[in-house]
């Protein structure tokens, strides 16, 4: 069993930073495509970005693109987000999310592990 487990949310203004962390349990990590995810109050989850493990590969939502940064630290079993230029819009419970490739996945349904969540909010 995989667990996933986010910190760094919080409340910042428009304009500012904030770096999610999502450190997973397990011996494999740099053999699983890392995700990070959102929803919104009223909206679906949706995809963010995500991070290959063999090679690190990056890929963004278009939203996001320019603003945010996936990477990981395979040795700490750690994948991070750093959001810049941060937005109103932006406001969501982040979940980072797992599964055992090394290929780029962007659906929900791609992965299998994800973690509980953490709430960042954005004030305009």
């Amino acid at each position: 069993q995989v667990q996933l487990v986010e910190s760094g949310g919080g409340l910042v203004q428009a304009g500012g930073s904030l770096r999610l962390s999502c450190t997973a349990s397990g011996r494999t990590f740099r053999d699983w495509t890392m995700g990070w995810f959102r929803q919104a109050p009223g909206k679906e989850r949706e995809f963010v970005a995500g991070i290959v493990g063999l090679g690190g590969r990056t890929f963004y939502s278009d939203s996001v693109k320019g603003r945010f940064t996936i990477s990981r630290d395979n040795a700490k079993n750690t994948v991070f987000l750093q959001m810049n230029s941060l937005k109103p819009g932006d406001t969501a419970i982040y979940c980072c999310a797992a599964v055992a490739t090394w290929a780029v996945r962007t659906s929900i349904s791609d992965y299998t592990y994800w973690g509980q969540g953490t709430q960042v909010t954005v004030s305009s």
